[in-house]
């Protein structure tokens, strides 16, 4: 006996060390139902706010197009010529015309100013005085009229090289080099890239939902989102279709948006109790979707069928109930119980 206890006393820590360790409860997640928005995603397309048609206000034959298709324009370019003489000629009549018209102005209004002169002391008749006051307006109004003619000369001489109401990128060109045209005729078509808005055709039955949100998200196909807080619905239907026409103005200078993309529009048209579990406690192969339900102290798989993804977590539509325990994580459980066999 007086040689066993210093024995067991040196053997006490090895056998502290090698008594088996309990095992980490894994950790869970207590389902429960909450009060969600429910969402309605609808496709809409993307569109230039500022696109036009430029035509010709002058007529011509084209000498020079400077811009093509897909081309982009900086703004106040020049986009095409077209040729001047008929109008550099129109300009130098309208100016000869000019000066003839304030030489027979200055003539009657000096001669307006001496019949003023005579009049009083009975040297003209009162029908000469007449005649020379209406003459003077006359010959006013005259010069007024030819100075009108050669503004309106010189804006047709402009209007020989067409310019670029802002800046943007070519669509269509409707006009060759050589080509004659009138005034009224379509010559370039672009927008301007700098803003862009989303239209999107919104069912009757969605639309005092529409109405009533307070922020509608734009969803690109890459990925990006956009919150709006301004969406302008329509007082008007489509005669066809009977759906309202919704615009969703986007944030201006906003790169890579181009018109005619298709995008999700994404808002809240009612409220509901749902169950939303976060992504990492899914499990999910091929088709099959499950979670690992917590029954005693075991956990088995449960499919599930999931509903809208998140940034919180996922829908579940069916296969849990309020109060059941599921694995936080699923994988990492998964993970536990190969290592564990």
């Amino acid at each position: 006996m007086p040689r066993i206890t210093p024995v067991l006393t040196l053997l006490l820590p090895a056998l502290l060390l090698i008594q088996p360790v309990k095992a980490a409860e894994p950790a869970t997640v207590t389902v429960r139902q909450t009060e969600h928005s429910q969402l309605l995603t609808l496709d809409g397309r993307l569109e230039a706010v500022k696109a036009a048609t430029v035509s010709a206000q002058t007529s011509g034959r084209i000498l020079k197009l400077y811009y093509d298709v897909n081309d982009r324009v900086p703004a106040g370019a020049a986009l095409l010529e077209i040729t001047s003489e008929e109008q550099g000629a129109s300009l130098a009549a309208a100016e000869a015309e000019y000066a003839r018209a304030r030489a027979l102005d200055t003539e009657a209004q000096l001669t307006l100013k001496r019949y003023q002169e005579l009049f009083p002391k009975g040297a003209i008749s009162r029908g000469q005085m007449d005649q020379a006051i209406a003459n003077a307006k006359s010959a006013s109004q005259a010069a007024s009229a030819a100075k009108a003619r050669i503004i309106q000369a010189k804006e047709s001489l402009k209007y020989t090289v067409v310019s670029a109401p802002y800046a943007g990128i070519v669509t269509a060109r409707h006009v060759e080099e050589g080509e004659t045209v009138a005034p009224g005729q379509p010559l370039l078509s672009g927008f301007a890239d700098d803003e862009m808005r989303v239209v999107m055709q919104l069912p009757q039955r969605f639309l005092q939902a529409a109405k009533a949100t307070d922020k509608m998200t734009v969803i690109l196909a890459d990925g990006r989102s956009f919150d709006v807080t301004t969406p302008k619905v329509f007082g008007f239907s489509d005669e066809q279709s009977r759906a309202f026409q919704v615009r969703l103005p986007l944030p201006t200078n906003t790169d890579d948006l181009l018109p005619g993309s298709f995008v999700k529009v994404r808002f809240a048209i009612d409220k509901r109790q749902e169950i939303v579990l976060p992504k990492e406690a899914l499990y999910s192969v091929n088709e099959l979707s499950a979670v690992y339900l917590k029954r005693g102290d075991n956990f088995v798989l449960q499919q599930v069928r999931l509903g809208d993804v998140r940034d919180d977590g996922v829908t579940i539509l069916a296969g849990l109930e309020a109060g059941d325990i599921v694995a936080a994580n699923a994988y990492q459980l998964l993970l536990e119980q190969r290592q564990a066999k």
